[in-house]
């Protein structure tokens, strides 16, 4: 039965002649960054329409604190950006890739400036932060540490002036819908109006991140993997699925949720300490606390195995606590809700999950490997991250693919083959199989995750992993369910076993990807991609390798 998860199209049972029908030129998917400047885009030239399964402020956009990594300073360069990208992708980058993107920088920053978004500024001119892997003071930021926050709202508030651009809440995209092979549009849930049939000429997906896949997250609630699962099940290609990034520093306060403690902070001067009150990363990295992400991360849970501690701390006290609320008010004000004073205190942190590099294969058009379907935003793989994402560069892909997503859906409706619609249904009779607690599913699939398949890997553990997730399989994949709660935990357990089969197939250490049993990156064998699909025995893996 586990082959349920290569083998089922649909996760609900639907009759085109019963339910509500909906058309647009342009549907798009998901609220964030990428998302929401994809809908302003497309809604200049054609009807369009945004759905997003919470709120449009439910997302990993508005929670960014750190900025937008972009060259505005005449002493830095864009080459410099690009070089910087493609050193912390360890290989697997994409240099059109990141070439496109980085280029493209500095018009999009202007454009938001020009729609009203407030970014800091000193002397008249944009204040820029620092981050590891940089080799410049590049990253552009709002109110301190709500960079995202201030996009978001300006994206929101422009999408609710834009004609043509019809948005609705509270929609829960269930799955993609496919004739002949080409995607029209998706099968919703609406908690008012039930099901829903969304038909469109071309889909956008932009529906964000997977990392409440794992225990430990800096990720809300709805980064539910459900773009993933459904592009997956629709028959798309997804690619680099074994590259999940870690966050060095979230605030560890035991029994309570995880939460975001910038990089910009260490950009600003801030020290990591062990449990002993001695400073460790220039032991491990000649950057020290702006070492690439992956290097900070396995860093901070070698001095935790080493010290036998449960976190290590942010030394923040030589800033002062004035300075630091000045520049960081969110950050501050967290701390401040824990009881710890920055001026005098340490900030106790560790690693969680934190990006999803890996995800729907695109081209630089954005166009997936499903005609009628695009894809942005963290949803899709690029080959602008390679196997790490730079620290900042992520609001700057969803700003600039965002524009190309809207672009190319307008240019495929003026130029494509002509969309149609037509009966469709899908009837799965009710599994008479033990029906399993969803919610203790889900709390387990994300600790054995965290367990096995987080910053550390081994074979032995992914392979057991693997057999794990098919058993879940057998007894949740085979059930028919009528609920968000539920239709998430089947798109999790989809993605956690995409991440699994690929870190497993991975038999060396790259960026993100780290093997115990395989510890040393194989350039000979392995500087190449992942992609893989859906296949009529199960998953189908191809390769492709990189240029120099």
């Amino acid at each position: 039965m586990s082959q349920l998860y290569d083998t089922r199209r649909y996760l609900t049972n639907f009759d085109s002649r019963r339910v509500p029908h909906l058309f647009t030129d342009v549907l798009v998917i998901g609220s964030g960054v990428a998302g929401l400047r994809a809908a302003i885009e497309a809604a200049e030239h054609a009807p369009t329409l945004l759905i997003t399964k919470g709120r449009l402020s439910d997302s990993n956009t508005w929670a960014a604190q750190g900025g937008v990594a972009v060259v505005t300073n005449p002493a830095d360069s864009l080459d410099a950006h690009i070089a910087d990208t493609i050193t912390v992708g360890c290989g697997l980058c994409d240099r059109s890739a990141v070439e496109q993107i980085v280029r493209a920088g500095p018009a999009a920053i202007e454009e938001l400036i020009g729609w009203g978004a407030k970014f800091d500024r000193v002397d008249g001119h944009l204040a820029r932060g620092r981050e590891g892997g940089h080799s410049a003071s590049r990253i552009v930021h709002a109110r301190g540490d709500a960079t995202g926050a201030e996009i978001a709202k300006t994206l929101i508030r422009i999408a609710r002036e834009t004609d043509g651009l019809r948005l609705f809440e509270d929609c829960f995209a269930i799955d993609l819908i496919t004739l002949d092979g080409c995607c029209v549009g998706a099968i919703t849930f609406h908690p008012k109006y039930g099901h829903q049939m969304f038909w469109a000429r071309q889909t956008i997906l932009a529906t964000g991140g997977c990392g409440r896949v794992y225990r430990e997250s800096t990720n809300p609630e709805i980064a539910t993997g459900d773009g993933r699962a459904m592009a997956y099940r629709a028959g798309a290609v997804l690619r680099d699925m074994e590259m999940m990034q870690f966050h060095p520093t979230t605030l560890y306060i035991a029994g309570a949720t995880r939460a975001l403690i910038s990089e910009a902070v260490r950009g600003e001067g801030a020290y990591l300490v062990n449990r002993e009150g001695e400073r460790f990363m220039s032991a491990y990295h000649a950057d020290a606390e702006l070492a690439p992400r992956d290097v900070v991360s396995r860093a901070i849970v070698k001095e935790m195995v080493r010290t036998g501690a449960t976190c290590v701390h942010l030394d923040v006290r030589h800033i002062g606590a004035e300075r630091f609320a000045r520049r960081f008010p969110m950050i501050s004000e967290l701390c401040h809700q824990f009881d710890i004073d920055v001026g005098r205190s340490l900030i106790p942190v560790r690693p969680a999950a934190h990006y999803m590099v890996g995800g729907v294969a695109t081209d630089l058009r954005t166009r997936t490997s499903v005609p009628g379907l695009l894809a942005c935003g963290e949803v899709a793989c690029t080959g602008l991250h390679g196997a790490n994402r730079l620290a900042s560069n992520s609001l700057l892909e969803g700003l600039v693919l965002g524009v190309e997503a809207g672009r190319q859906a307008i240019d495929t409706l003026n130029h494509g083959p002509a969309f149609h619609a037509a009966p469709i249904q899908n009837e799965m009779p009710a599994s008479p199989r033990t029906e399993l607690d969803i919610s203790d599913v889900q709390n387990s699939l994300r600790s054995v995750m965290w367990h096995n398949v987080g910053m550390e890997r081994h074979g032995d553990r992914l392979a057991e992993t693997r057999q794990i997730i098919d058993f879940w399989g057998m007894y949740v994949m085979d059930k028919l369910f009528d609920d968000r709660d539920e239709w998430e935990v089947q798109n999790l357990l989809t993605v956690a076993r995409l991440i699994t089969a690929s870190a497993a197939r991975r038999t060396e250490s790259r960026g993100v990807h780290f093997r115990t049993d395989y510890p040393e990156t194989d350039d000979a064998v392995w500087r190449k991609r992942q992609s893989v699909q859906r296949g009529d025995s199960g998953l189908t893996f191809t390769d492709t390798p990189c240029a120099d």
